[in-house]
């Protein structure tokens, strides 16, 4: 099994997130008059920017993007950084101020995504040449950090109203107990990804770490994409005036 997780990652990690997109958008109809639509369109996102973000795999003398050897964007680190280490938490913030009610909640959720997004561009620019070459685990850990706020926020709110009656037909506590977890697996991980490094190169030198950090990663997403996924089927949609 293990070796079968191996061999086919990347369609193993691309499989289940294009599963949760489609299910989205079949299931968009459903929810399009709920907030949950938004999350849906982020589904799509993700999709497009891991296609987009695969370029790298032509970056070599015999392929078409052979002229990109040698320059800043040689590799996608830069990539990653902007569409999930960045964007990633700012639409995670944007969509919890839309289904969280507790104004003072909404607030800090408001400030804390606000001064991430602002020192997030001011550490990019302070490390202008790491940004091409490097993943920066300081934005992973603070962007965990607006995460977690995110769910404890939702959790404490359902928690304190009659929704705990219901939790489990709501798609945003699946939602919320998918990214939680994800991130609580993922964000150790990301103090050793400079020195493990994606792609294979002579610079690697523990590959024994290599292949476990893929597997807790497949694993890790294939759990968060599979819970979207059963939770859009499954769950009923919220109305913005319920």
């Amino acid at each position: 099994m293990e070796e079968f997780f191996r061999q086919n990652y990347l369609i193993l990690t691309y499989s289940t997130e294009i599963l949760a997109t489609l299910t989205g958008i079949i299931c968009y109809k459903k929810y399009k008059f709920s907030n949950a639509k938004y999350f849906i369109w982020f589904l799509a996102y993700l999709v497009i920017c891991e296609f987009l973000g695969g370029y790298t795999r032509f970056v070599r003398d015999d392929r078409f993007l052979n002229f990109l050897k040698g320059s800043l964007i040689e590799k996608n680190y830069w990539w990653s950084t902007l569409y999930w280490k960045v964007g990633a938490i700012m639409f995670f913030a944007f969509y919890y101020r839309k289904i969280i009610r507790t104004k003072s909640f909404s607030e800090i959720l408001k400030y804390v995504s606000y001064s991430f997004f602002a020192f997030s561009m001011i550490y990019i620019l302070w490390h202008w040449q790491e940004f091409f070459v490097s993943f920066f685990p300081i934005l992973s850990v603070l962007g965990s950090i607006v995460v977690f706020l995110c769910s404890v926020f939702y959790f404490i709110e359902v928690l304190q109203s009659d929704n705990i009656l219901t939790f489990y037909k709501s798609l945003n506590f699946y939602i919320s107990a998918a990214i939680f977890i994800w991130w609580l697996i993922i964000t150790p991980i990301v103090f050793y990804d400079n020195y493990s490094a994606y792609e294979v190169d002579v610079y690697v030198r523990d590959w024994d770490y290599i292949e476990l950090r893929k597997l807790i990663y497949l694993s890790a997403n294939i759990f968060m994409y599979s819970t979207f996924t059963f939770a859009l089927i499954f769950c009923k949609p919220q109305l913005k005036n319920d």
